[in-house]
C-alpha cells in the first residue's frame, strides 16, 4: 500500500511513525513519569481493597494503594521484621494466622495508624516484643490465642498492657514457666514476676596490689583506706563527688603494713598500722597541716605477726583487736581511754590466729577467732571482770581462714571459709549452730557477706579459680550462685554506698584492686 503512495509520501509516513518510536504520543511522557501502581504480590490474591497470600516466604515489599484488610495465612516464614508494612497506612485488618512465626521485630506494625482488628493466632510466639502495640492507638480487637507464651519477665508489660487498654483480647494461656503453665495471662499481675535482677560490673581499678580494704567516713567525706604490701604504704582514698570516683588522699608511710584499720572516735580519727616487720603503730590525723601523726607504739612482744585488725564498743567503750598468726605471739585487745589505746587483755596465745569477728547476741557481745591450728573458737564478754571468756568451740572443721557472720530475718549465720576443703554455712538455733550448706571454695582465703537493699550477698574469693558472689534465697534458705567475678588472688572486701550507688571494692594481692558497682537491671524492660 505504501508503495501506491508514492515515495514522496511513504517516506512522510515512515518519518511520523520513527517521531511516535521516539516521543511516543502527546500526553504520553506525563504518563511514564507517574509512579507504577503496584501490582499484586505473585503469591498473593488481590481485590480492590484486600490481600490474601498463602504460601509465601517472606512478607511481600508491596501491596496495591489502598487495600484495607490483609490476610497472611499458612506462610513459610519465621519472622516479621521492622517496618514490614510500610505504605499500608489505610490498613484496618490484618489476619497473620497458622504460620510458624517464631519472632516479631519491636516496630513490625510500625506506620499501621488506622489498624482497628489484629490476629496474631496459631503461630509459634512464645513473647512479644516490649511496647510491640505501643502505637496502634484504634486498635479494637487483637486475637493471640494458640500460642505457646512463655510467661517470664519479658511478658510480664504485655500483662500490664492487658490492664490497661481498651482493646478486646480473648483468652491466651501460659504454656510456661512450670509455675505458670496452663493459667490465663489475663489473670497474671505484674506483681507476680520477679524481674528486677542486679549485675557487679568493674567501675574503677587502682593500679595496686593489697591486702586490706577499709571503708569510713569522716567530716562529711567518704573514705577507704589499703594496705599494700609492694610498697608497704597505708593509701587513703577519697570519694569525689563531683568525678564519681575514689582519688588518691593521702599516704600513711610505712615499711610493711598489712592491715590498715580507722577508728573514728570523739569526731578524731585514728589509724591502726599493722606491719609484719619493724612494729604496728596507731596514727592520729591532724587537720593543720593535714597528715598522720604516730602517737602510739603496739607492744611487739605480744604482737609479733598481725594478720586482721578489728575495732568495736562493748558498753560505749572502744577497742580494736589484733588478730596474730605466729607461733609465739597471742591476739591481743587494746583499749581506748581518751589519751591512746592500752593492752587489755590477751587471748588464745600460740595458735596462730587469722582472723577475729566481733557480734552481738542477745546483747551479750562475742569474739569469734579463726585459726591456722585449730577450728574456731569463740569468746564471750564478761561485764563484772570486763573481759572475754571462752565459750565454746563452734565446729570440728580446721584450715578455716576466717568466719563471717550475717542476719536474714533476725536469724543469725555463720559463714566458714576454708583454703583447701569447702565454706560451711552455720545457723544459730538458739544454743548452737548447726550447718545448713556446703559451698565449694577451694583456694578461698577471704569472705564477705553484705547487703544492697533488700538482697543479701555473699561473695568467696578464690587463689585459683574465679571468685563466686552468692544471693541469699528466700525460699530455700540457702544461698544460690549468682555471679562469677575475675580477680587475682582477693583478701578482702568491702561495700561502699554513695552518691547512690553501691560499689564492692576488693583488695588483691596478685592483681589490680578492684572497685565493683552493683547495677540493678530490670528484665522486663529489654
Amino acid at each position: 500500500m505504501l508503495l501506491q503512495l508514492g515515495p514522496r509520501w511513504t517516506r512522510l509516513i515512515c518519518f511520523l511513525c520513527l517521531l511516535l518510536l521516539l516521543f511516543g504520543l502527546p500526553g504520553e511522557s506525563n504518563a511514564r513519569r507517574a509512579p507504577k501502581i503496584p501490582r499484586c504480590p505473585a503469591t498473593c490474591s488481590c481485590t480492590k481493597d484486600s490481600a490474601f497470600c498463602v504460601d509465601t516466604k517472606a512478607i511481600p515489599k508491596s501491596f496495591p494503594p489502598g487495600i484495607i484488610s490483609l490476610l497472611l495465612n499458612s506462610n513459610t516464614f519465621t519472622m516479621i521484621a521492622d517496618d514490614a508494612f510500610a505504605g499500608l497506612s489505610h490498613l484496618q485488618y490484618l489476619f497473620i494466622e497458622n504460620n510458624d512465626i517464631q519472632a516479631l521485630s519491636k516496630y513490625t506494625f510500625r506506620g499501621l495508624k488506622s489498624l482497628t482488628h489484629l490476629s496474631l493466632s496459631n503461630n509459634n510466639l512464645q513473647q512479644l516484643p516490649r511496647d510491640l502495640f505501643k502505637h496502634l492507638d484504634i486498635l479494637t480487637d487483637l486475637d493471640l490465642r494458640g500460642n505457646s507464651f512463655r510467661c517470664d519477665c519479658k511478658i510480664k508489660w504485655l500483662v500490664d498492657w492487658m490492664e490497661k487498654t481498651n482493646t478486646s483480647v480473648p483468652a491466651i494461656y501460659c504454656a510456661s514457666p512450670f509455675e505458670f503453665q496452663g493459667r490465663r495471662i489475663h489473670d497474671l499481675a505484674p506483681r507476680d514476676f520477679n524481674c528486677i535482677s542486679a549485675d557487679f560490673a568493674v567501675y574503677e581499678t587502682f593500679p595496686f596490689h593489697s591486702v586490706s580494704v577499709e571503708s569510713y567516713e569522716f567530716n562529711d567525706d567518704q573514705f577507704v583506706t589499703f594496705a599494700q604490701p609492694d610498697s608497704g604504704f597505708c593509701t587513703l582514698y577519697v570519694w569525689d563527688h563531683v568525678e564519681m570516683v575514689f582519688r588518691r588522699f593521702h599516704n600513711i608511710t610505712s615499711r610493711s603494713a598489712v592491715y590498715c584499720k580507722p577508728a573514728v572516735i570523739n569526731n578524731s580519727l585514728y589509724m591502726v598500722v599493722a606491719q609484719l616487720f619493724g612494729g604496728s603503730h596507731i596514727y592520729k590525723w591532724e587537720e593543720d597541716p593535714q597528715r598522720f601523726v604516730k602517737i602510739q607504739d603496739i607492744d611487739t612482744t605480744r604482737v609479733r605477726k598481725p594478720n586482721f585488725v578489728d575495732t568495736f564498743q562493748v558498753d560505749e567503750e572502744w577497742y580494736f583487736v589484733v588478730a596474730d598468726s605466729s607461733k609465739a605471739g597471742s591476739t591481743s585487745i587494746y583499749r581506748w581511754n581518751s589519751n591512746g589505746f592500752y593492752s587489755h587483755q590477751s587471748l588464745h596465745p600460740w595458735h596462730r590466729d587469722t582472723h577475729v569477728e566481733f557480734l552481738d547476741v542477745g546483747g551479750k557481745p562475742h569474739l569469734i577467732l579463726s585459726s591456722a591450728s585449730q577450728p574456731p573458737v569463740v569468746y564471750q564478754w564478761n561485764r563484772s571482770q570486763k573481759q572475754f571468756a571462752f565459750f565454746s568451740q563452734i565446729t570440728e572443721l580446721a584450715d578455716v581462714q576466717m568466719v563471717k557472720h550475717f542476719w536474714v530475718r533476725k536469724v543469725l549465720y555463720l559463714c566458714l571459709t576454708r583454703f583447701i576443703g569447702d565454706s560451711k554455712i552455720l545457723r544459730w538455733e538458739g544454743q548452737r549452730f548447726v550447718e545448713i550448706q556446703t559451698l565449694p571454695s577451694r583456694g578461698s582465703m577471704a569472705v564477705y557477706p553484705f547487703t544492697v537493699g533488700l538482697r543479701q550477698y555473699l561473695i568467696l574469693g578464690s587463689d585459683f579459680s574465679f571468685s563466686r558472689v552468692y544471693l541469699w534465697d528466700d525460699l530455700t534458705q540457702r544461698f544460690q550462685p549468682f555471679q562469677e567475678l575475675n580477680m587475682r588472688a582477693p583478701r578482702a572486701f568491702s561495700l561502699v554506698s554513695v552518691d547512690n550507688k553501691d560499689i564492692l571494692l576488693a583488695a588483691s594481692f596478685k592483681g589490680n584492686t578492684l572497685a565493683y558497682q552493683h547495677l540493678v537491671v530490670d528484665l522486663s524492660a529489654k
